[in-house]
């Protein structure tokens, strides 16, 4: 069987975070994500597992990819955005990855066994690699979890005390006809016991995440009807939950995840669109027992570019500092709009603008940020996809140019970075020829322009990530 959800996308993942840096991780949190309880107050950052898809399909890849943050809200590709590992079994391609810390400190990840988007693939397995720092992945295996004529997809694990073993969720089509979330237990992710229904309300649910131990209940949240949807149960006993949240969604909407901030009591809840355009969006609650939510701002958190259904795994500073030494960080940057925080700035048709995430094709939004071309203390933008050609202003509009080697071309594609017009983490750029004027966008074209009001301010306002 497929697994479709009728009249709706197709089942897959999930997990992203959003939180504070460089607060210990709470025992609760630790405990919610599988965390080793002996090093929970060591955790300073993140690391995000996920697959990469793009709306024409020009950034699809079905490895595993790495991200890291330092605050679980603006994060940072590794490997310059390409896969650190492939599965060489089963389809030979992954969706959905989840890391989960074993009890022994050490890592595995799992993943839906699926290269692409064929939804008629059938794959009683899922992928698993051992880890012990992210860096090198060994023991490269597929897990059979049942003998059922349907898929295991979005599989996600989590420590069980009561019964001394992981368990494995997944999304799977049962006896019922629909599709549910089944359970196997294993000791050792090589092989698993017999798949039993670990949800089932009577309706497609898909895309389980867990959250265990939070002030003796355990959350499930899950995607019902393009929507999220939670569960709760005071034990992790199969069929223990019960419905009890209000649904929030963003269109069709899948994938969740529950994360604790590092700082307050406030929950986030994330979520993903089904589509290529694979773009997050966020709620936060400051109860998690209450259900109900309210969204979170866009400019907090900028996901990696072309993530789709995260894993994500709080890890200590030290690995942290030894994945970015491992794989290094992009070479390249994006900008995103300040009053527009959905839109970026790229080229289209050699035009300067701010767009809609996601697009493509998606280099026209990656800028090499080189020293000035007229003054090494400014910067250029040097488009990543066309290295010949700069962003520069031409009769005040913004537009990409071959360098033509002159000191006109060099001024008018130089600009001074400053602390941001309408909020100073942020950042602004000052033209270097006409210095009364700044980038700013105007109708999501870009151009220079002074700048005097609240608006102005807001328009020439961009956050510098990936």
């Amino acid at each position: 069987m497929s697994a479709r959800t009728p009249a709706g996308p197709p089942p897959s993942r999930r997990r992203f975070l959003g939180m504070a840096a460089t607060v210990p991780l709470a025992s609760a949190t630790a405990l919610s994500l599988g965390a080793a309880p002996a090093e929970a107050a060591t955790y300073a950052a993140y690391v995000m597992a996920y697959f990469t898809e793009s709306p024409d399909m020009l950034a699809a890849n079905y490895g595993l990819h790495l991200a890291v943050s330092t605050d679980g809200l603006e994060w940072t590709p590794l490997h310059q955005n390409a896969p650190v590992a492939t599965p060489t079994a089963g389809s030979l391609g992954l969706r959905d990855p989840f890391v989960l810390r074993k009890q022994d400190g050490t890592f595995v990840v799992l993943a839906t066994d699926l290269n692409g988007t064929d939804w008629s693939y059938v794959s009683q397995y899922i992928h698993v690699w051992d880890s012990t720092d992210l860096r090198t992945f060994t023991g490269y295996r597929r897990l059979k979890l049942h003998d059922l004529n349907t898929h295991a997809w979005a599989p996600e694990s989590y420590w069980d005390a009561g019964r001394g073993q992981y368990g494995v969720i997944y999304s799977a089509v049962d006896a019922s006809g629909h599709n549910v979330i089944m359970v196997n237990y294993t000791s050792d992710f090589v092989t698993a016991g017999s798949p039993q229904v670990f949800f089932d309300p009577g309706y497609d649910v898909i895309d389980g995440d867990l959250a265990v131990g939070v002030n003796g209940v355990n959350y499930l949240y899950f995607k019902k009807n393009s929507t999220l949807v939670g569960a709760r149960s005071t034990s992790l006993d199969p069929g223990s939950f019960t419905e009890f949240s209000t649904a929030v969604s963003h269109g069709g909407t899948e994938a969740p995840t529950l994360v604790k901030s590092l700082a307050s009591a406030t929950y986030y809840l994330w979520g993903d669109t089904w589509d290529p355009n694979g773009v997050f969006y966020a709620w936060q609650t400051g109860d998690l027992s209450a259900g109900t939510w309210t969204a979170l701002d866009q400019k907090r958190y900028t996901q990696p570019l072309n993530s789709k259904h995260c894993g994500i795994q709080p890890i200590t500073a030290t690995e942290y500092a030894n994945l970015v030494a491992q794989w290094g960080t992009p070479a390249w940057n994006r900008l995103k709009s300040y009053n527009y925080p959905g839109r970026y700035v790229r080229h289209s048709d050699f035009a300067g603008r701010i767009d809609a995430y996601a697009f493509d094709p998606y280099p026209d939004s990656q800028w090499t940020l080189v020293p000035g071309l007229a003054d090494s203390t400014g910067v250029s933008f040097q488009s990543v996809n066309y290295p010949t050609r700069y962003l520069r202003h031409y009769d005040y509009a913004l537009r990409l140019d071959v360098n033509d080697g002159t000191s006109t071309f060099a001024q008018d594609a130089t600009f001074h970075r400053t602390a941001g017009l309408a909020d100073s983490t942020w950042a602004s750029f000052r033209s270097h020829n006409y210095p009364t004027r700044y980038i700013r966008h105007s109708d999501y074209a870009l151009r220079i322009d002074p700048v005097s009001t609240a608006t102005d301010q807001q328009d020439a306002t961009f956050h510098v990530g990936y």
